[in-house]
């Protein structure tokens, strides 16, 4: 029986069309169209061959379902032709996004799953085709079965996309929160805890013998980048007042060049190796490097902590230092400021060099005379104790990290 449409042409019904014997006769052929597709997944695909050998029930349901919806789709698509995609696959779309979720799961690649479901498409629009004829349904109806299995296919596929895709970052943040997680407790006084080690295993992070933090300014762009680059070896530091990675093995060959390379520009400071336990206590040393390379201190680039224990040492308490350096300078206090500052440097030199006259005036850019002269005063000044061993650790403590002197003008005549 014919319908009329608007401008009186002729479309075949949806009861005309031949559909209705259609599902039955595919039924009937599932075994071979299901053991076409396993043959055909053998060579390339032989996990999904055998999963479909196993599962076996399940995959038949889940078929006969796929036959079903096939043929709605195809009368739907008859009886009001349409652009849309017709009934929604409801189950068979939830079942495909954790088929998705799964491959994601078994570090399988997306794209080997959708081809397997492309060899699919192809067995099962050959079976139905051929089915189709056999029961003599009608052209238009053949058509519309032809756009429903690609539909369909179309519809599985992006579920199992979106499936891979959900799976992936829900386990990216995860793993990063896992990953946080650690450094947590890395950086806190249970770095050498048996949770540590828990921390560890569940994100697949290898304990190594020793580490070392880097940290950067967090208002540098550069060393954000470098952070960004880190392979996954290391452990990000996200903490307000503290970014950086947590650097397993500093020391083995080759790293610290290429983080001295890598970091050039960043801003940043490189803690002193050291084992796990002893992490935060080198955090904090790393943080006061940090403090001396802002203030103009340190000035390497980038500046590696354990080179300048001894700075970080002096310089931890600025408080402390500026005490003691007024105590031991209290000789220079009634000098004028030009004067004691003279003076000063001219001490601060001669400790370094010990004594050597000649690389006194070298150093300051002085005529040997000038130096003589200089020392004459300081041991007026000092008297005895500038002869004294600990009066001398004292100022050297005080004066080696002493602000460099401000380069005098070459003189080859005696100044004072």
């Amino acid at each position: 029986m014919s319908n009329q449409t608007g401008d009186g042409s002729a479309t075949t019904g949806v009861a005309e069309s031949g559909l209705d014997g259609l599902v039955p006769a595919l039924v009937d052929r599932l075994p071979r169209l299901l053991g076409e597709v396993r043959e055909l997944l053998t060579e390339e695909w032989p996990d999904y061959a055998r999963f479909l050998a196993d599962e076996q029930d399940e995959v038949t349901v889940a078929a006969e379902t796929f036959m079903h919806w096939l043929v709605e789709i195809a009368e739907q698509g008859l009886a009001e032709p349409s652009h849309d995609a017709g009934p929604d696959a409801g189950a068979q779309v939830a079942l495909f996004e954790e088929i998705g979720r799964i491959q994601w799961r078994e570090g399988r690649d997306l794209t080997t799953l959708l081809s397997a479901y492309q060899v699919g498409a192809r067995v099962a629009w050959h079976h139905v085709s051929n089915t189709a004829l056999e029961i003599s349904v009608a052209p238009e109806a053949l058509a519309a079965l032809a756009e429903a299995v690609f539909v369909f296919i179309d519809q599985l596929s992006s579920a199992s996309a979106r499936g891979f895709v959900l799976e992936q970052s829900e386990a990216a943040v995860t793993r990063e929160r896992l990953r946080d997680e650690l450094v947590d407790l890395l950086l806190s006084d249970r770095s050498d805890s048996a949770a540590v080690r828990a921390a560890a295993s569940r994100v697949g992070w290898p304990l190594p013998r020793e580490v070392a933090v880097i940290l950067i300014d967090p208002e540098n762009l550069v060393g954000q980048s470098v952070l960004s680059r880190l392979d996954s070896s290391c452990l990000l530091i996200r903490r307000r007042a503290l970014i950086g990675a947590i650097v397993p093995d500093p020391v083995r060959p080759g790293r610290r060049q290429r983080l001295a390379t890598a970091l050039r520009g960043a801003g940043a400071v490189i803690g002193h190796p050291v084992p796990l336990e002893h992490l935060p206590s080198s955090v904090r040393i790393a943080e006061i490097a940090a403090t001396l390379q802002r203030s103009g201190i340190l000035r390497d680039d980038p500046v590696f902590a354990a080179e300048h224990l001894d700075a970080i040492i002096v310089h931890r308490d600025p408080k402390l230092l500026e005490a003691l350096r007024r105590q031991v300078l209290a000789p220079l206090a009634d000098l004028s400021p030009s004067v004691s500052q003279r003076l000063t440097d001219t001490l601060a030199s001669w400790l370094r060099h010990l004594g050597d006259r000649q690389a006194i005036a070298a150093d300051l850019h002085i005529h040997p005379q000038t130096v003589r002269y200089r020392m004459a005063q300081l041991h007026d000044l000092f008297g005895e104790a500038l002869d004294d061993p600990s009066t001398r650790a004292r100022l050297t403590l005080a004066l080696a990290w002493y602000p460099e002197a401000k380069t005098e003008p070459a003189d080859p005549t005696p100044r004072r």
